[in-house]
């Protein structure tokens, strides 16, 4: 099967499964595998299991242990955003489509709520990656703009939405949930383009850094173009056995 018909099949399948609230095929594979990998990358405690049980049920299974609120808060705010991508897919990325992500992922999040983050808008206040500063509340608009505007200009590609993802991870928007909500850009992306979509693993979560890093110190992409070539031919293997 080619990308394109193997993008026709997904996209297909997203749109049947989610409005059948089929829970056995590639659309909530897809929601679960994407969600728990993207969250997990960023900390999250929940399990596959339970993501999975959180995503078909509304449960989580019996435990010994605590579940973390704001884990599982933001576990179904991905699946929202998700669903927002699918929604949304015809429409060009802008940076109010970019917000309207966040505010899916994190608007149910009491933290981030009492912690005074900006839900659904950019950052009003400095962070840092580790050591590394990112750009200040105040710059934000204007280095998106360029940022999306250099995109809107290109033939989309590996390389491309590799270079898009380490310069939107570089400028941090929001206060928190950059990493998931860049993740499921590229995710998006992929759909919009005829391009096998990239699901990063947590298991790859070292070489994701390091691939990052790579591209802050010596703005080279070498690192995230082979790692986004790998993520892809593992989420198609993955995707065969529905097909």
């Amino acid at each position: 099967m080619g990308d394109d018909k193997f993008l026709d099949f997904l996209l297909e399948r997203f749109k049947i499964e989610r409005e059948k609230f089929d829970r056995s095929g590639v659309y909530a594979y897809t929601q679960r595998l994407l969600a728990y990998n993207s969250n997990k990358i960023e900390g999250s405690t929940l399990t596959e299991e339970q993501t999975a049980s959180l995503f078909n049920n509304g449960t989580l299974p019996k435990s010994d242990d605590y579940y973390r609120a704001k884990d599982v808060e933001e576990m179904n705010g991905h699946f929202l955003m998700f669903n927002k991508m699918l929604d949304t897919l015809g429409e060009s990325l802008t940076q109010e489509l970019i917000k309207q992500f966040h505010y899916e992922l994190k608007s149910g999040v009491f933290e981030d709520r009492a912690n005074g983050y900006a839900i659904g808008d950019y950052k009003q206040r400095p962070n840092m990656i580790g050591m590394y500063q990112t750009v200040r509340p105040e710059n934000v608009v204007q280095e998106m703009s360029l940022l999306i505007d250099w995109y809107n200009n290109q033939g989309i590609n590996i390389s491309v939405l590799a270079e898009f993802h380490a310069r939107y991870e570089s400028i941090h928007p929001f206060q928190d949930g950059n990493g998931r909500t860049g993740r499921l850009i590229v995710f998006r992306e992929c759909l919009k383009n005829g391009i096998v979509p990239i699901v990063i693993e947590d298991a790859n979560r070292n070489e994701y850094l390091e691939a990052l890093k790579q591209y802050r110190e010596e703005k080279s992409l070498n690192l995230l173009n082979s790692l986004f070539e790998k993520e892809q031919q593992f989420y198609l293997e993955k995707c065969k056995y529905f097909m």
